[in-house]
């Protein structure tokens, strides 16, 4: 044997070798899909209109802060739009200072002037664009977060069209917590509380007013909280009057994680950046004796008093189950969603249609490779077992391919491996044809072999070619199951290319070289 041929071997065992100890065993390290193993199928809507007026409000005390920096005071501001937002109290003496300040600050704003004292900002149409882009993006990049956290193997998490996003949560087997989970905004706020003192809440937000004459200052804001029995059971609703200014909020969070409170409850132990711990401190230590309403989404979870300064860290109370504190720092690690998700589909499939799917497909590809072993054995006799050889070889670096990658192998994944199976087939099909053609005009098997792989090469490289690039676009663009098919056949044909020209040619030059073949059985 030529040292050529002993290093193509080499090379062909070695493959091999790398592609059976990537899949082994393969239960557990092919991934299934949703449609094998069973799980969730969601497609969300981003409901970014939330994001953009939350970024006209920011923006416009942004400006009310900038503005009183530079002299200008006693601004208010009202989002009378979706994209535009009234600033009053202008002085008519400073509009032009504060329309400066408008350009040099919020440069995404169009200003025009309203009513006497008043100015009028509007998002801008691209930036209106991109802002929704970004709430799609940012509750991609959070929902991928949370379930991360969550633990689930090989999700599907993906961009759609019309501010769309797909997840495909394989294996899941409580679908209430995962809903609640990925919905969850998880917008947590720390204000301090004006009324009632002391602790506890208002029996109403009527009782709020009428302790201040009928009429809740504009600095302050009524929410609305539960009351729980001994048993963590909510019994009632009791309301508190909070500063609309935020001391901190989740943003302001280095990490959160469950722990257990001073009467063995859940609780939510948290930390807070430098920047933040700043803030807290400050405040909470010129606060003692003030309540300090947590409140999340809008809700005020709990509402202690504060005894003493807190710094950089601090716990959350709220009548947690262990499994609520465990979710609630899970959110609050991955972060708040930009916008509200509304849910426009949800599918379950349970693990017994994967199996029978899994069945099904296995039964597939085996009616179809004896079938095709059949055909090659009929039509090139003895020489066939040259291309069946190769076929084997394929299936195995295919699978090892897809554990070597992490690839998800789908329903639609086992239909690709079944046509990638087809395609080696007509690779080693092109080179047998070509290997008669040239033995029909009498040239010896040595030069029927070399001429026959030397024709055929452009036109198996080029359909395999075009296909390859088919497959990318399809992994690019599609979604869940379009991808697990461009997958298994962006690498089937990879190993297809492999095994019809390298390993089939080496098959071929290690017969010839063994014996002086004279007559080729093809």
């Amino acid at each position: 044997m030529n040292r050529s041929l002993l290093w193509r071997g080499i090379l062909i065992l070695a493959v091999l070798a790398i592609a059976v100890f990537a899949v082994l065993p393969p239960e557990e390290k092919i991934n299934l899909g949703l449609d094998l193993q069973g799980g969730m199928h969601l497609v969300l809507q981003v409901q970014t209109l939330d994001a953009v007026r939350a970024e006209v409000e920011s923006e416009a005390e942004r400006l009310v802060r900038v503005a009183e920096d530079e002299g200008i005071r006693g601004l208010t501001t009202r989002r009378t739009a979706d994209t535009a937002v009234t600033v009053s109290g202008v002085p008519e003496a400073q509009r032009d200072a504060l329309t400066g300040l408008v350009g040099r600050f919020l440069p995404d704003f169009d200003v025009r002037p309203a009513a006497a004292g008043s100015v009028v900002l509007e998002l801008k149409p691209e930036a209106v664009t991109r802002v929704r882009q970004l709430a799609v993006n940012q509750a991609r990049q959070t929902i991928t977060n949370r379930i991360d956290e969550f633990g689930v193997t090989e999700p599907v998490i993906q961009e759609a069209s019309n501010e769309r996003i797909v997840v495909q949560l394989p294996g899941v087997d409580d679908p209430e917590r995962v809903r609640r989970l990925i919905k969850n905004t998880a917008f947590l706020e720390f204000r301090l509380v004006r009324f009632p003192a002391g602790g506890g809440g208002a029996p109403s937000a009527e009782a709020i007013a009428q302790n201040y004459g009928g009429q809740i200052p504009p600095d302050l804001e009524v929410l609305e909280g539960d009351i729980r029995d001994q048993d963590d059971k909510v019994v009632g609703k009791q309301y508190y009057a909070v500063e609309k200014r935020r001391v901190i909020t989740g943003r302001d969070m280095r990490s959160a994680r469950p722990g257990v409170g001073e009467f063995n409850d859940p609780v939510v132990n948290f930390s807070l950046t430098p920047a933040g711990a700043e803030v807290f401190g400050q405040t909470t230590g010129d606060s003692i004796g003030t309540g300090l309403a947590i409140i999340l989404d809008g809700r005020v979870v709990s509402a202690p008093v504060i005894r003493a300064r807190i710094d950089n860290e601090g716990i959350i109370e709220g009548g947690f189950t262990q499994q609520e504190a465990d979710d609630l720092s899970t959110v609050l690690r991955s972060g708040a969603l930009p916008a509200g998700i509304t849910y426009l589909e949800e599918r379950t499939v349970g693990p017994s249609l994967g199996r029978d799917a899994i069945e099904a497909g296995i039964k597939a590809g085996l009616v179809g490779t004896l079938f095709v072993v059949l055909f090659i054995l009929i039509i090139y006799n003895l020489t066939g077992l040259n291309a069946v050889l190769a076929l084997a070889l394929n299936i195995v670096l295919l699978f090892g391919g897809l554990a070597l990658l992490g690839a998800t192998l789908t329903l639609p994944g086992i239909a690709g491996i079944i046509l990638t199976i087809g395609m080696a087939v007509d690779a080693n099909v092109l080179v047998f044809e070509r290997i008669r053609e040239e033995l029909r005009v009498g040239r010896t098997v040595r030069s029927a072999v070399d001429l026959g792989f030397e024709k055929a090469l452009s036109s198996i490289i080029d359909s395999n070619v075009t296909t390859l690039i088919a497959a990318v676009f399809l992994f690019q663009f599609g979604t869940g199951p379009i991808r697990g098919f461009a997958a298994t056949l962006f690498i089937g044909l990879l190993a297809s290319m492999f095994t019809a020209v390298f390993v089939s040619r080496w098959l071929f030059d290690l017969v010839l070289s063994r014996r002086a073949v004279q007559r080729l059985s093809i």
